[in-house]
């Protein structure tokens, strides 16, 4: 749980929020940003407003069903994804959507990002499965993360972006910036014949040095496609 003041986690949404619009990982009013400061509360992004320039006071506070406790906005319609996430996974302290366009390339041509041709990649993101499409705002989103919220931290939605969680905030805003890099290696890479994967051995290797770093959250290993 974020032990700051209220402000502080404020401010802080909003410097992430920046983050995300500056790094055009999203457009106008897109995207959507939660932080857990309870047990069953959370202050998350609101409706209708530019992650660019938010002001701590359009800050939303919600309970665990959605439900505004604080806030003279409302929260993103997007909230039902958010604590879908929180109610899986007790670990997880902040959630982070947008659109950052090469990543929801993949995610709209239904292409994963499983291919094992980074070393950053491989030790702190993983595959980063595509989720079946929902409707956004409905709770077909929120649905089509239960197979695989137990054991990622970053994923695809299929036609609409990627979602990234962390126990902090900016963990999971660094996991926004990984899926994007990560895709546009890939892109770069099929464009050019094709990435070398790393053999068996390498992988070995790779996922020695992660238990060194106890890196915090969820991994989902290095199973081979074939």
């Amino acid at each position: 749980m974020d032990e700051r003041t209220p402000q502080q986690i404020k401010e802080e949404i909003c410097e992430i929020g920046r983050r995300i619009y500056m790094n055009g990982f999203v457009a106008a009013n897109d995207g959507n940003i939660s932080v857990k400061v309870g047990e069953n509360e959370y202050y998350c992004t609101p409706t209708g407003v530019s992650k660019g320039f938010m002001t701590p006071d359009m800050i939303i506070r919600v309970d665990g069903d959605g439900n505004k406790i604080e806030g003279n906005l409302n929260p993103s319609s997007e909230i039902k994804m958010h604590l879908r996430v929180y109610r899986e996974r007790p670990d997880v302290n902040a959630v982070v959507h947008a659109h950052p366009p090469i990543a929801t390339a993949f995610a709209v041509c239904n292409i994963p990002l499983d291919e094992y041709i980074m070393p950053e990649a491989v030790l702190f993101l993983g595959t980063v499965p595509v989720c079946a499409y929902g409707t956004p705002s409905t709770d077909e989103v929120p649905e089509s993360l239960l197979p695989y919220i137990e054991n990622h931290d970053s994923f695809l939605l299929q036609n609409h972006g990627a979602l990234t969680v962390g126990n902090t905030l900016m963990r999971a805003y660094f996991n926004m910036e990984s899926v994007e890099f990560y895709a546009k290696v890939a892109k770069y890479a099929k464009e050019l014949g094709g990435g070398r994967e790393f053999t068996d051995e390498e992988m070995a290797k790779l996922a020695e040095i992660r238990k060194g770093f106890n890196v915090a959250g969820r991994h989902p290993g290095f199973n081979r496609k074939k």
